[in-house]
């Protein structure tokens, strides 16, 4: 074998298993209807399920703390639909590339916007906000700016956001790609995901677990139902330590 088809295979080999685990999105199939999963998920919040996240060995689910909600929500559930954007001066092709990715957002949508740390432009505002509505987007992280704030929040539509800035996107910013896995943070996100959003951030739960936690966090919701009676009927700590609670 030439020293070249050696690499060359070798090569291959090593990427073909980067790609598996670095790009993999999963079709899984959940037990129950998909609305009916992210209703039930909205009965929760996010603390609860992180707790689970922990259970299943996954520690770093939480986008960072700089991406803070618009207002003090309580708990949205969608899948993920992702979108790569980075700064960039230009323009061509831009508006073309936003209209076909907007046109595949879909229903119960919770849109994920990894800007690449992009920190002078705003990727959503007015207009995006009443097209997702108008398409039944559940919500919307970006992990960059915003703006239209006023007409955000008249639409009622939750976003979640790390700063806010009059800049435009056009000739700063650019899309680049969409529903492919992205970085915000230590989290991967990945089209399909569950993504849960409250007052205390944005969570994402893996699609090949989400049923399992789901589940689980609904154990646990009861379970805490149980300790704050403890702790209103005046047993002491230790009385419910020994019950089976937690603080």
């Amino acid at each position: 074998m030439s020293i070249d088809k050696y690499k060359k295979e070798i090569g291959m080999m090593n990427l073909e298993k980067l790609i598996e685990t670095r790009e993999a999105i999963s079709n899984k199939k959940f037990p129950i209807p998909d609305k009916e999963l992210l209703h039930r998920f909205e009965q929760l919040y996010t603390g609860a399920v992180n707790d689970v996240l922990r259970e299943f060995c996954f520690l770093d689910q939480a986008l960072p703390g700089r991406i803070k909600p618009l207002r003090e929500y309580q708990t949205f559930a969608g899948i993920a639909f992702t979108v790569k954007s980075s700064p960039n001066v230009q323009i061509k092709g831009e508006m073309e590339y936003r209209s076909q990715m907007l046109d595949e957002m879909h229903e119960d949508a919770f849109v994920i916007w990894d800007t690449s740390r992009d920190d002078k432009a705003t990727l959503w505002g007015g207009v995006m906000t009443a097209t997702a509505k108008s398409k039944k987007v559940k919500a919307a992280c970006i992990d960059g700016g915003i703006r239209d704030t006023h007409q955000i929040l008249e639409a009622d539509f939750p976003v979640f956001y790390e700063y806010r800035i009059s800049n435009g996107s056009l000739a700063r910013c650019q899309i680049t790609h969409y529903q492919i896995p992205v970085k915000i943070g230590d989290v991967t996100v990945r089209p399909g995901d569950v993504v849960l959003g409250d007052i205390d951030g944005v969570l994402v739960v893996p699609r090949d677990i989400a049923y399992d936690v789901l589940i689980r966090a609904e154990e646990i919701k009861e379970n805490e139902k149980m300790i704050y009676e403890w702790v209103k009927g005046g047993h002491s700590i230790d009385e419910i330590v020994k019950k089976g609670g937690y603080f």
